[in-house]
């Protein structure tokens, strides 16, 4: 039997399992409810309470009944919270209003971080909710504040990968930015604040009153507590929203809701590839419309990312693609509801594909539209195009179109399909008749009660110049439990699987992997809060058998109540090299099959100090020779106004080839000022001498609301390499206003 004949059959057998997860009893589906969740009353307010964070003695909260009664999981599971927290909840026509009172009998001992928009709530104080106004048991957005009075909002699509390490494809979108305001306000008796949400923030069925879901946390730093009000098992979080609470008695009004950013942009470039100054002005503005309180219209033209942070640097010491992270906003909201594949290995959509080219290059997009959200109470759609333009020798015109579709069921369960298309001009290296590319993806998940999921997708690709072998498909079973985490997956990706607007870490292989983990909390050993051993292992083979790699991780993490870990493991190598490849300039890793082995050891302090430090360290052998890593961070930090970070990395290698004894370093600087909540000035150095590039990011920044206002941004590159162009420069002003139409 010929290898594309067995490929085709795979293919088959992968597509006759996910249909049957679809065509499975829909009564087996039915969400499981193990306890009763609890459930409280929205009101009906007078008038507006003034959103300041004091919720004690303001009329607009008289006759709202909070809720109370917090349980923790940690770090005493099922107990109750060792502070008392009230929430209340009133709406009026326009928004949901969301008052808290944490109350703390040692006020004087409330942590406070960090005060930039969207920062880390698990090393602060801090308090959030989960809103699921479509009540399907799967995605809502989550806002969060801590003392400061901070703006954090995301968006959770299926439970954002539910567990402690994913058991889903779904999403946590931190970058998910809403029009919304919250105050909070420290007192002698603990500290408060106030949330008014507007409606046409929120996406929500039909009918004059309503129950959604919801869910609230509390997070007492010094204690290292996290609590919730709908209880939990310590291995999930608040993107549990099939766990979630119900909020009874919302009366939202029918959506109206039209929003229009425009924005104006000035820049000035000199130096690196361009003679003299270049200069230039831009206008663009983006366009939200909903057309139904779950179902959204987003169009963009001319759109910039000026402001968008620079991407962290990275240095590549082996064979395979490096994946880095998507960070701007358009492409970020609702991106979850396109994600199908293994997340930053084999992606189907990948964002990044547009506007940005293979070597990071800007490549300017004309414009685009987008339409996501829900059909009904169980149908997720989407559907994305944009148009980019042709760059001399970086890339050709593109209109690039995705279309999705998810249906979901009971207990975590759905099934979906995606489709994406690249269609270019023809001005860049191929012929423009075969300037095309399409994957056809298909997926489904099912819950069997609380702690199975079985995942599973298949696609297939379409490129000209390709023919056969253009498959992919892969299949996970997760367990988890408050004590033991287990996953086997079997992923298969064909050698002439080519998705152009996705992402691919390697081509041509079948991949096995495991993983087994247990959770501990001994009463009394070392003063520990929790011990969490664990083993893993990943193996690739190409499709005439030959291992390229294999990964054995056997390790234990040993936690205190402060939060300071130690991390000690072994890791275990087989890298299996079928052609030559280049590792650094001019040092060659020659073909061959390479066992190794390594120690790894990671000390983490309190992250929540003003001063703390973590520590990576690997030793042993890597490609026959001998490999040490060696990774620090630095962090300190002024209150909650300023931060800063110095992180270094080396790699020395000793390997058994000409020139093999090299070392690289990177190393990064990030520096930030908070003056309000709302005004930033952000600073980021970094330094690789691999390539021997310094580049600086600075960015002020003075929101108005949903990352909408003023930003100054400068960039410089300069690199070190003989013969390199002169140090570039660059500096950016963007200004943009949300305009609200039914204000």
């Amino acid at each position: 039997m010929g290898a594309v004949k067995r490929a085709e059959l795979r293919l088959r057998f992968c597509f006759v399992v996910l249909l049957g997860l679809f065509l499975f009893p829909t009564a087996l589906l039915a969400q499981t409810e193990l306890v009763q969740r609890p459930s409280m009353q929205a009101f009906k307010l007078q008038f507006a309470p003034v959103v300041d964070g004091r919720v004690s003695g303001d009329p607009g909260w008289n006759g709202v009944i909070p809720a109370s009664g917090f349980w923790q999981v940690q770090p005493d599971a099922g107990q109750p919270a060792t502070q008392k927290t009230e929430v209340f909840i009133g709406f009026l026509e326009d928004a949901l209003y969301i008052g808290m009172i944490a109350h703390d009998d040692n006020p004087q001992g409330i942590i406070v971080t960090d005060s930039r928009r969207d920062s880390n709530l698990s090393d602060t104080d801090s308090f959030r909710v989960i809103i699921d106004g479509l009540l399907d048991r799967q995605n809502g957005y989550v806002f969060g504040t801590n003392p400061a009075g901070i703006e954090f909002d995301a968006q959770v699509v299926k439970e954002g990968g539910t567990g402690s390490f994913g058991s889903g494809s779904g999403g946590f979108n931190l970058n998910w930015d809403a029009s919304w305001l919250v105050e909070a306000h420290i007192s002698d008796t603990g500290w408060s604040a106030e949330m008014r949400i507007p409606f046409k923030t929120l996406r929500y069925g039909k009918g004059e009153e309503q129950n959604w879901g919801i869910n609230f946390q509390r997070n007492i730093r010094r204690n290292n507590e996290v609590a919730y009000w709908a209880p939990l098992p310590p291995q999930y979080n608040l993107n549990r929203v099939s766990e979630a609470g119900t909020l009874q008695g919302v009366s939202p009004p029918a959506q109206r809701n039209l929003k229009i950013t425009p924005y104006v942009l000035a820049s000035g470039r000199r130096g690196g590839e361009v003679d003299g100054t270049l200069t230039n002005q831009e206008f663009g503005f983006d366009v939200k419309y909903s057309i139904t309180p779950s179902l959204t219209m987003d169009a963009t033209y001319n759109t910039d990312f000026a402001q968008v942070e620079a991407d962290e640097q990275q240095v590549n010491l082996d064979r395979f693609n490096i994946f880095l992270p998507e960070k701007r906003p358009f492409f970020l909201e609702n991106a979850g509801q396109f994600a199908v594949g293994n997340g930053q290995s084999v992606e189907l959509f990948f964002s990044r594909r547009i506007g940005i080219g293979e070597d990071g290059d800007q490549i300017p997009i004309d414009g685009g539209v987008r339409l996501s959200g829900k059909i009904g109470t169980n149908t997720n759609v989407g559907f994305l195009y944009m148009a980019s333009e042709a760059v001399e020798d970086i890339a050709p015109g593109n209109d690039f179109t995705v279309a999705r579709v998810n249906r979901e069921f009971g207990n975590r369960s759905s099934i979906g399909a995606i489709f994406v298309d690249r269609n270019g001009d023809g001005t860049h290296l191929v012929a423009e008749a075969d300037d095309r590319n399409t994957t056809w993806g298909f997926d489904a998940r099912f819950g069997i009660g609380e702690k199975v999921m079985l995942q599973g997708w298949a696609a297939k690709t379409d490129s000209p110049q390709l023919e056969g072998d253009d498959h992919a498909f892969s299949l996970k079973a997760n367990y988890d439990s408050s004590t033991w985490i287990s996953a086997l997956e079997y992923t298969e990706v064909g050698e002439n699987f080519n998705p152009e607007v996705g992402f691919l870490s390697r081509q041509g292989y079948r991949k096995l992997s495991g993983f087994v983990f247990r959770r501990v909390r001994p009463e009394t050993l070392w003063g520990l809060y929790e011990i969490r051993p664990h083993v893993s292992y990943r193996g690739y083979w190409d499709f005439n058998d030959f291992q390229e790699t294999g990964f054995l991780h056997m390790d234990s993490h040993w936690e205190w109540p402060s939060g300071m870990e130690v991390h000690t493991g072994v890791n275990v190598f087989l890298d299996g090299v079928s052609e030559s490849f280049e590792i650094v300039d001019d040092v060659f890793v020659q073909p061959g099959t390479y066992e190794d082995s390594e120690l790894q050891l990671v000390f983490r302090t309190n992250q929540s100090a003003p001063l703390s430090f973590s520590l990576r360290t690997h030793i042993g052998g890597k490609f026959g020779g001998d490999h040490v890593n060696v990774s620090s961070s630095i962090n300190y930090r002024i209150g909650e106004k300023f931060s800063s970070s110095l992180s270094l990395s080396r790699s020395d290698f000793d390997l058994p080839v000409p020139g093999g004894n090299f070392s690289v370093m990177l190393s990064r600087l990030r520096l930030s000022y908070s003056f309000t909540p709302k005004m930033l000035l952000q600073a980021l150095f970094q330094y690789n001498d691999d390539n021997e590039v310094f580049a600086t990011n600075l960015r002020f920044s003075w929101l108005r609301t949903a990352n909408t206002g003023l930003y100054v941004v400068y960039n410089e590159i300069d690199e070190r390499l003989p013969g390199a162009p002169p140090k570039g420069r660059e500096l950016i002003i963007k200004y943009s206003y949300m305009f609200d139409v039914f204000r």
